[in-house]
């Protein structure tokens, strides 16, 4: 009787664990893409969204098409963050994250690990530029959480200044800049997502998870792009993927290339399975990122495959 009671408990928890599974499976409604990748202009997004049967959008920066409007979204004057607003919850599109630039640039009196060499007058003017921009660091993060609000996102992006040599040693600079903005972000409900970016202070996945141990706020965690720590040396998967932090993962991006036939590509099948055996509930976002004049239709190209990956096709 014992061993029936057993085994009928285990069938019952074997087929609870079933349905968590079929619950959490990634499908479509959990794909998104970055506007400004995959198209021209606004209108050009809606269409690509509405073309693949998406609910989600991530949102950069406005490329053309929207007469005067030009730049990052969440620092659009708000008359135009409340029309694009309207564009999009008209089409049954969400906004899942804002790709906004909060300090992707070096930190004030730091020396960043440049590929090209630069003049004194060039560097002069960047440093001007560089700390205009740290100044309103508050300022521009207010805008975006404005931005984001209206647009109905809940996570918005930052990074981690431009990367200098020993990006470890330099993070306890980072941080309270970071912390401050954190506890802006969390009286707003809004969550900060650290991206990993090699030409940043955070550039990997291993630094991803160390850093955010820095700040342990449940507003501030890790949007995660498979690639970005390829050029620093790092296996996306499985040796990237092994680091993530999950509880803290709000958001995770898929290179064009990853799922095309491209060195970069990865077994997202595989990838997909574990995000679900692992927990994650959130969005994955296209970001193409293949240039050139045939962008737009490698961003339905790369669509079409993540979706027959998916199996829905």
């Amino acid at each position: 009787m014992h061993n029936s009671m057993t085994r009928r408990q285990l069938f019952g928890a074997s087929l609870a664990a079933a349905l968590l599974r079929a619950k959490s499976r990634t499908g479509r409604s959990r794909i998104g893409a970055i506007s400004d990748e995959i198209a021209l202009n606004q209108e050009g997004a809606i269409a690509f969204a509405r073309q693949y049967g998406l609910h989600w959008l991530e949102l950069r920066s406005v490329r053309g098409g929207e007469g005067d409007w030009k730049g990052e979204y969440g620092f659009l004057p708000e008359a135009h963050v409340r029309e694009a607003a309207k564009a999009f919850k008209d089409n049954g599109i969400r906004i899942s994250y804002m790709d906004t630039s909060l300090l992707k640039f070096p930190f004030p009196g730091s020396q960043p690990v440049r590929k090209k060499p630069e003049s004194e007058k060039s560097r002069a003017k960047h440093a001007a530029g560089d700390a205009e921009k740290f100044e309103r660091r508050m300022d521009d993060l207010r805008k975006a959480i404005d931005a984001a609000h209206i647009l109905g996102a809940t996570n918005v992006r930052v990074f981690a200044f431009s990367r200098v040599e020993n990006p470890p040693a330099f993070w306890p600079r980072v941080v309270p800049v970071i912390e401050e903005m954190v506890e802006v972000a969390a009286k707003e409900k809004i969550h900060l997502l650290i991206e990993n970016e090699a030409s940043t202070n955070v550039g990997t996945t291993a630094e991803a998870a160390e850093f955010l141990k820095l700040i342990p706020s449940k507003w501030f965690g890790l949007n995660w792009d498979s690639l970005n720590g390829l050029p620093l040396g790092e296996n996306p998967y499985p040796d990237g993927y092994r680091r993530i932090p999950m509880d803290r993962l709000g958001n995770v991006q898929i290179k064009g290339k990853t799922v095309l036939d491209y060195p970069e590509h990865l077994d997202w099948k595989a990838m997909f399975e574990e995000f679900d055996r692992d927990g994650y509930q959130g969005v994955f976002g296209l970001e193409t990122h293949i240039f050139g004049e045939g962008q737009v239709q490698a961003s339905h190209d790369s669509m079409k495959e993540i979706l027959r990956i998916l199996g829905e096709a």
